[in-house]
């Protein structure tokens, strides 16, 4: 059996793209196969909050949640090499899409209407969808962040198949750049 390469990337590699597209389940999958650490942008904020992410929009609002992920991924960005899984919103901020475009590899991880509408039901852990129809409140997110999304340094399809095509998608396109 021949011995897959080791990727070892030079910079952090940050997944962005929609709730429910595999961010944090195939960052998990990545940073352990490439020997880095995997970090969970929301599960951190949550940590250093003492609150989840649904409590905090609740009580103080989208603009503390959005500062709190701002000053988080500065932080995050300056350490250790890892895999980040980011927030669907964390890009579409300019400043943090600036930063992430300066010091990572970004990674969009792509996925259809239907198959993110399947992924989100499964939980009520997204604060932005729990007044009114998901895959309503999901397409319109689609026709706003998916152009942002496009200038990510690599876009991967989830619907390319297993959670391995997926990881070799993403390590093929890493070694390219």
């Amino acid at each position: 059996m021949q011995q897959e390469t080791l990727l070892q990337p030079d910079k952090t590699i940050v997944l962005v793209g929609l709730m429910g597209c595999g961010k944090s389940t195939i960052g998990k999958r990545l940073a352990k196969k490439i020997g880095l650490p995997f970090i969970d942008l929301d599960t951190r904020i949550e940590e250093i909050t003492n609150l989840p992410v649904k409590e905090i929009f609740a009580r103080h609002g989208e603009a503390y949640f959005r500062a709190l992920e701002t000053e988080t991924i500065k932080q995050l960005l300056d350490g250790t090499q890892a895999v980040i899984a980011t927030g669907g919103g964390a890009f579409i901020n300019d400043e943090i899409r600036s930063l992430i475009k300066a010091k990572s590899i970004s990674v969009w991880i792509n996925a259809d209407l239907q198959t993110l509408v399947e992924r989100v039901s499964r939980r009520n852990t997204r604060p932005l969808l729990e007044n009114g129809n998901k895959a309503e409140i999901l397409k319109d997110l689609m026709e706003k962040r998916y152009p942002i999304y496009q200038q990510a340094d690599i876009t991967v399809l989830t619907s390319q198949g297993t959670h391995e095509v997926v990881l070799r998608s993403i390590m093929e396109a890493i070694a390219r750049l």
